[in-house]
């Protein structure tokens, strides 16, 4: 229960602010559509996170317990970092997706938007940290979930009244926690 907790705790704050946070207001605002939207989101998170935490949970399978910590460690570490760096909406697929409806759109888009994302490479490495898949998988989509839905019903009203980079910060000091907990102390990672 604490890899869920967790991974949807970090998942939702690391996604404030995010280019897929973005992408979900730009899709609300171009299709007006909230329910098919969503609906996407939580496929094309489920299927994205699904092989993130199938990668994370190979990974401990190759990795010995003292190379797994110093991964982990490092890992959230330099994501601690990384969400200190804003994120901005790419241009990819604008204009395109018109054939595919509102549910296609989403799916394709947020799938295409997660691949290599800040919250993609998370579910890995909590995946590996907590040994946990399932656990792992439906926390970080619930984050998506409790991140980018209101986005799309409630619009840029949401987006301008939250202190985007003070959750940024928020999310970096909760990673490097993370971080230096597997570095430092054994417990806290569950193949040591």
């Amino acid at each position: 229960m604490e890899a869920f907790l967790i991974s949807t705790s970090i998942v939702a704050l690391a996604e404030m602010g995010d280019k897929t946070q973005l992408l979900s207001l730009v899709l609300a605002a171009r299709f007006r559509k909230p329910w098919p939207i969503v609906l996407g989101i939580l496929v094309a998170t489920l299927a994205n996170h699904a092989l993130a935490g199938a990668v994370g949970a190979w990974v401990t399978t190759v990795l010995g317990p003292q190379a797994l910590r110093w991964v982990l460690g490092l890992s959230f570490i330099a994501m601690a970092v990384w969400m200190l760096i804003p994120d901005k909406l790419d241009d990819d697929g604008e204009g395109k997706g018109v054939r595919l409806g509102v549910f296609g759109t989403t799916v394709v888009a947020f799938f295409i938007a997660e691949m290599g994302d800040k919250t993609q490479i998370a579910t890995v490495m909590l995946a590996a940290q907590y040994n946990a898949y399932l656990w792992v998988v439906a926390g970080t989509t619930l984050g998506m979930m409790i991140a980018n839905a209101p986005v799309v019903w409630l619009g840029d009203r949401l987006v301008k009244k939250v202190p985007i980079r003070l959750v940024h910060i928020i999310s970096a000091v909760i990673f490097l926690v993370l971080g230096l907990l597997a570095l430092f102390v054994p417990q806290a990672t569950p193949l040591a």
